[in-house]
């Protein structure tokens, strides 16, 4: 039988902790592990690649690839290079619409939780390779706009929702 919470739903296993990360602290995901065959005079030769997502659950987000000939350096590399290639994101107060929590599969989650989103709805279609799905999530991330930067540049003088009047133009 499964195990079941108070409220009737299984635990998530993808986050068994339920703590959330603080804002700021850079944390890393292992998306994908993959291992290549080399074969030698002597037998097959192993190299190993990784791909990690790296985050700061406030807006940034970054991926890495590393390549090397064991995992954890293969990790180290790839977790290098996504702390370098981190950009900054528009999120709408940690989530994009609607809000439904973070419903996306693979490379979308990791990339979704590392930039600090928590309501997102996500379906990959075309591409089921992990790069290009992590490489086109972000790409996707950094052409969202906030409302106010879109009416700015149309030049649309426009209402917050508090009633206050903004000049786009300002």
């Amino acid at each position: 039988m499964a195990q079941t919470t108070s409220s009737g739903r299984r635990p998530d296993s993808r986050r068994p902790d339920r703590t959330p990360a603080a804002k700021g602290d850079t944390t890393e995901k292992v998306v994908f592990i993959n291992r290549c065959a080399k074969v030698v005079k002597g037998g097959r030769r192993f190299s190993f690649s990784a791909l990690i997502v790296a985050g700061d659950h406030d807006g940034k987000v970054g991926c890495g690839f590393g390549k090397a000939n064991e995992v954890s350096e293969a990790i180290r590399k790839a977790s290098e290079a996504a702390r370098k290639s981190m950009e900054k994101v528009s999120l709408n107060e940690n989530t994009i619409p609607p809000g439904t929590g973070v419903i996306a599969g693979g490379g979308v989650r990791a990339v979704a939780e590392a930039a600090g989103i928590r309501d997102v709805l996500a379906k990959s279609l075309g591409s089921s390779n992990h790069a290009n799905v992590v490489k086109a999530t972000i790409a996707a991330l950094r052409s969202l706009r906030r409302r106010d930067q879109i009416f700015k540049a149309r030049g649309i003088h426009f209402s917050d929702g508090r009633g206050d009047q903004h000049d786009a133009s300002a």
